[in-house]
């Protein structure tokens, strides 16, 4: 099969590799046809993780199952489905409690939580391929309804960002009526602010310096804050009669950047600090690493980065973190598109064959204007 394959840092290719196949009988084989390009695939992608060479990419998947193991009862072959791109069992103690992001028999030992292609989390093959084996299938498998193909590349979307965007919301503890500023406008931002919308917030503002990102948060009704024009938590205050925002979610992680280019992985989390009013809540599903030999200072490179603890703590703010456990929410989501009430497809700025996975990789990572979301079509 064709998968796309991680040769070393900014160096991917399309190669052909071994089919994936049933190795369990809890397995289930999946025919991908969307196949998303992930913000935390450049971290990978930029060498900026432990991704191992040859690995193959790829936790936004969805396909038509093909094959099935013998022990799977509730999936068929021919379903459409759409995969949480963390691997769960569903038997441990933390599927048990919902928490699928932090599965304890799928990961890798000492750790807790696995993945389709993403470093440190299993040795699970990703889905930027022709094929995809999924563990444990009739639990990680979501079945789609009858209009999958019709909205394809909005059911793709639960597979991770909708979801992270929405368990952004959920950390910060976002309730109708109330205001939230969103740092970071690319996929999952726009997640974030759009699942805001969805759940009643009464301003959602969006701080981000790329225009074709703010562009779309405006589209959907979010206030667009330009960081590269004003000081960011100036206009929070500005906007929000100097009390701050109710919430607040950091959606850009350790590689975050001012709009002079400089990277500052502590940036967005102390600007979230002064932008939230006192006693409010911050979610931050940025990825942020124990360790990152490319990071720009000593503390960065030790995963580790200046926070403004004592104003935090003076502020009484409350802060959740961590990857989203997507099969807390996939079923709602798959729903609210189901009926109309939600089209997570409006990021989407390319369709593409699997083949143009270099230069869709390459323009996604450098942030080109237009360039906001890429599907990936195998065959």
């Amino acid at each position: 099969m064709k998968a796309v394959v991680y040769n070393g840092p900014h160096d991917v290719a399309v190669k052909n590799v071994p089919d994936a196949q049933i190795q369990r009988p809890t397995d289930v084989l999946v025919r991908i046809t969307s196949t998303n390009i992930c913000g935390s695939d450049l971290h990978m992608y930029e060498g900026r993780t432990d991704f191992e060479k040859g690995s193959i990419f790829g936790h936004e998947n969805f396909g038509e199952v093909i094959e099935i193991g013998e022990a799977v009862d509730r999936v068929k072959v021919g379903d459409l489905v759409v995969l949480p791109f963390n691997i769960g069992c569903g038997f441990c103690k933390n599927c048990e409690r919902g928490l699928s992001a932090f599965c304890l028999t799928t990961a890798n030992p000492g750790m807790a939580g696995a993945a389709y292609g993403f470093a440190d989390m299993g040795p699970y093959p990703g889905g930027q391929a022709e094929l995809l084996r999924v563990p444990y299938g009739d639990y990680n498998c979501l079945l789609l309804p009858p209009d999958a193909r019709e909205k394809e590349a909005d059911y793709v979307m639960v597979a991770d960002i909708f979801p992270t965007g929405w368990h952004a919301t959920r950390l910060a503890g976002l309730c109708p009526g109330e205001s939230i500023v969103i740092y970071g406008a690319g996929p999952v931002g726009l997640m974030a602010a759009y699942s805001a919308m969805i759940q009643g917030a009464c301003m959602v503002m969006v701080v981000d310096h790329h225009a074709d990102r703010l562009r779309l948060a405006e589209s959907i009704g979010a206030i667009a804050i330009d960081d590269s024009q004003v000081n960011p938590v100036d206009q929070v205050m500005a906007l929000t009669n100097g009390i701050g925002a109710d919430r607040g979610c950091e959606c850009v992680g350790y590689q975050c950047h001012d709009h002079h280019g400089k990277e500052i992985p502590g940036l967005t989390m102390n600007n979230l600090v002064n932008s939230v009013k006192f006693t409010g809540g911050i979610g931050v599903v940025g990825v942020f690493v124990p360790q990152d030999p490319g990071g720009p200072t000593k503390l960065a490179k030790e995963g580790e980065i200046p926070f403004d603890w004592g104003l935090l703590w003076f502020r009484g703010q409350h802060v959740g973190t961590g990857q989203c456990n997507v099969k807390a929410y996939n079923r709602q989501l798959r729903d609210l598109i189901s009926v109309g009430r939600a089209t997570p497809s409006f990021i989407v700025s390319h369709h593409l064959p699997l083949d143009e996975a270099p230069d869709a990789y390459k323009n996604f990572d450098e942030r080109n204007d237009g360039w906001t979301k890429v599907i990936l079509h195998p065959g």
